[in-house]
């Protein structure tokens, strides 16, 4: 499995089982299958009401703890209760997580934060992150943060590089998770004819051609699928690199646009809103 370097010296793999949209039953058969495979990163969220699920997908794949990196985000009803780290690591099961975000700008998410700093400290999270701060969002916390984050999770993908948000991140060293890497809903990335010829030359499926452009740019990146088929294909992306000349021509695809526009009433709504935990 590749790797990267966080800006505290962690390690993370590249390439992650996301469960996103995945039900308890679902997550919880796709992060046992995938660590099976050979992934080490899971992903999920409070939202995604399934950590539990996670949790025992991770004690079925019989993998050892810290054979395994967890990623999981704070819900912003979540902010301002001093157990929310607590209850999160109980229902995943473990002690730590090896990444925390704070789920979105929305709330009072300075004391979200703040409950990453001290989760950091106290070693409840290896590495804290910030998911869909961008703007002049990932501005304000720049001034206000003690630890900076190692992960901000954001839509990326070929048609919408994060190129202005990278800026920032370089300077910090902040790695960043794409969702959406494949796009979403219209096929029209995934059947752009560049990713079709370089599949033919290297006998890979325009997804993986994808896959593998995320895990150069220096991404990480978390499919997520309940197809077991699919979660092996998506991790089947390490038996060859695309020349630099390939990198150039996927970047002309840029068109800096985005297919998920959040607006300041669905924030207010995210504050409003609790999981419904797993039981």
């Amino acid at each position: 499995m590749e790797t990267t370097i966080l800006n505290n010296k962690l390690e993370c793999p590249l390439i992650g089982i996301g469960t996103f949209m995945l039900s308890p039953t679902e997550a919880e058969n796709s992060v046992r299958e995938a660590l099976k495979m050979g992934y080490s990163l899971v992903d999920t969220a409070n939202a995604y009401v399934n950590e539990r699920a996670c949790g025992r997908g991770i004690k079925g794949s019989g993998k050892k703890r810290e054979e395994v990196f967890i990623s999981t985000k704070l819900w912003p009803s979540e902010y301002e209760n001093d157990n929310a780290v607590d209850e999160t690591l109980e229902r995943l099961g473990v002690d730590y997580v090896d990444l925390l975000y704070i789920h979105q700008p929305a709330g009072n998410w300075m004391a979200g934060y703040r409950q990453l700093e001290k989760a950091y400290k106290d070693g409840k999270a290896k590495s804290i992150g910030i998911s869909n701060f961008e703007g002049k969002y990932i501005e304000e916390l720049q001034t206000k943060w003690e630890i900076v984050p190692q992960f901000i999770q954001v839509e990326a993908h070929p048609y919408f590089t994060q190129k202005e948000l990278r800026k920032t991140l370089d300077k910090y060293d902040i790695r960043l998770m794409s969702w959406y890497p494949l796009g979403h809903g219209d096929k029209a990335l995934i059947n752009e004819p560049v990713f079709a010829k370089l599949g033919e030359k290297y006998g890979k499926s325009s997804a993986q051609i994808i896959l593998r452009w995320h895990t150069q740019m220096g991404f990480v990146v978390i499919p997520g699928s309940k197809n077991v088929e699919h979660i092996k294909d998506n991790l089947d992306i390490l038996d060859f690199k695309l020349t630099d000349e390939e990198m150039a021509e996927i970047a002309k695809l840029d068109k800096n646009e985005r297919y998920y526009h959040r607006t300041d009433a669905q924030l207010i709504q995210f504050a409003g809103w609790k999981p419904d935990f797993e039981k």
